[in-house]
């Protein structure tokens, strides 16, 4: 391989082909992220032709950083760039540049975003509080932005060029990463950064900030506690991730054995005895591929007293409710959907993915036996997540659920309602010693 691709790869260039054609930015903004091109190729250069093996090691290593940013202060204050305060928030930037994620990084340190959305190189959103915003950072055209996401695929052995021109990725913290370029975008690459939530939010947190009642919770404790099947559907963004985390701390620690299973890791259990998992995706040469509904089919072989699945969204739905039917109580998952009732027929639609050449009365029979509550999250439109209906299955009443809380727009808030809960449900709770708080 030549030097001069090795010395493009060190420097964090695309690996895929350049696209020629970039977008403009748009009319009267300003550039705020970008750096006079001169000066970052005289750093470049100095720090590659004296420093290259702390530049290497600062991409990998966080606490390296310091000591290129050191670098980078001296050389810029030797060669007359500014005083030292300029050039010390300079080299912030030229190490963002260098070996960080660029204009992006400030975003993935500020703990209000949660969300970052680049459309094309002069538009990057960000949503904070549940509002999506549009930021002042720009990269300077369609090849930087390339470059950044070929330094946060790299890494993990991705790739992403004129051939395969989308990927999705994790950061080293959990972050989710999908990418996508020309030709399938129009207006130059899209990146989306779903960021891992540092903050571990409790019950209690979720109780204070609006998103359900002491009500809510303390009926879906008994749920968890009781080891029924319970399901968390929402939309993208309702945050059921979030609350299938919260829920899973009324898990006994210690008492029982926990598989997780998920695509990307992002569950954060507390208890000690807890077998995380996860998915891995095919090698550059299609191989090696590791699908959630494999993972699942070996922690059944891993004596698992409670299996928890970050989302639910193909073939393992049959697996997982095989799961639920065959003595594996307290399953819990999440699955995309409108509400409780969309959520059971989305999935008896996934059990149909995992070819079980089963009729259809039976996967209807079998999702209404395994399946017990079913929690819907919703986001609002003040940003706001909320859990606006809790529901438990009842075979043989109209669409199979019976609704102990439900959203009422017009009080604006949960209202509780009357509900008999089924007996096969009251046995299992009597069983761990657990019983719902009185419904009235």
């Amino acid at each position: 391989m030549s030097g001069r691709l090795d010395r493009r790869r060190l420097l964090g260039g695309a690996f895929g082909e350049a696209n020629p054609t970039t977008t403009a930015p748009p009319a009267g903004s300003s550039v705020r992220d970008d750096l006079p091109e001169d000066l970052m190729q005289r750093i470049r250069s100095i720090v590659l032709d004296h420093h290259g093996g702390l530049l290497e090691a600062a991409r990998s290593e966080r606490q390296r950083r310091g000591q290129l940013r050191t670098l980078i202060t001296q050389v810029l204050v030797a060669e007359g760039y500014g005083g030292r305060q300029s050039s010390d928030a300079l080299a912030d930037r030229m190490v963002d540049h260098l070996v960080g994620y660029g204009p992006v990084e400030p975003l993935l340190a500020d703990p209000e975003v949660t969300e970052i959305m680049v459309n094309g190189p002069h538009r990057v959103y960000v949503e904070r509080g549940g509002r999506i915003e549009l930021t002042p950072c720009r990269f300077r055209d369609e090849d930087h932005l390339e470059d950044v996401i070929a330094r946060i695929v790299a890494p993990l052995g991705r790739r992403i060029d004129y051939s395969l021109p989308f990927v999705d990725a994790r950061l080293s913290d959990g972050s989710r990463v999908h990418a996508m370029v020309r030709p399938l975008t129009v207006r130059g690459p899209a990146l989306t950064i779903r960021k891992f939530c540092r903050q571990h939010l409790t019950v209690q947190d979720l109780v204070q900030n609006g998103t359900l009642t002491e009500e809510m919770a303390d009926f879906l404790a008994v749920a968890v506690r009781g080891r029924l099947n319970l399901l968390i559907s929402g939309g993208a963004g309702s945050g059921k991730t979030t609350t299938l985390n919260a829920l899973s701390a009324f898990i006994p620690d210690g008492a029982e054995r926990i598989v997780t299973i998920e695509d990307a890791a992002e569950l954060r259990l507390q208890q000690d005895h807890v077998v995380a998992l996860e998915a891995r995706p095919p090698n550059l040469e299609g191989r090696g591929e590791v699908t959630v509904r494999m993972l699942l089919r070996n922690a059944l072989r891993m004596r698992p007293d409670r299996i928890v699945i970050g989302e639910c969204r193909g073939g393992e739905a049959f697996d997982l409710l095989q799961a639920m039917n065959t003595g594996h109580d307290g399953c819990m998952s999440t699955i995309h959907a409108n509400s409780c009732a969309d959520a059971l027929t989305r999935l008896e639609n996934m059990v149909l993915l995992a070819d079980a050449n089963l009729p259809h009365r039976a996967i209807q029979k079998q999702v209404r036996a395994g399946v017990e509550v079913l929690v819907h999250q919703a986001r609002f439109a003040d940003g706001r997540r909320r859990i606006c209906e809790i529901a438990v299955v009842q075979p043989g009443r109209g669409d199979g659920l019976s609704r102990i809380f439900d959203w009422d727009a017009g009080r604006g808030q949960s209202w509780r309602l009357p509900c008999a809960i089924p007996p096969r449900m009251a046995d299992k709770l009597a069983l761990s010693g657990q019983s719902f708080p009185e419904l009235p």
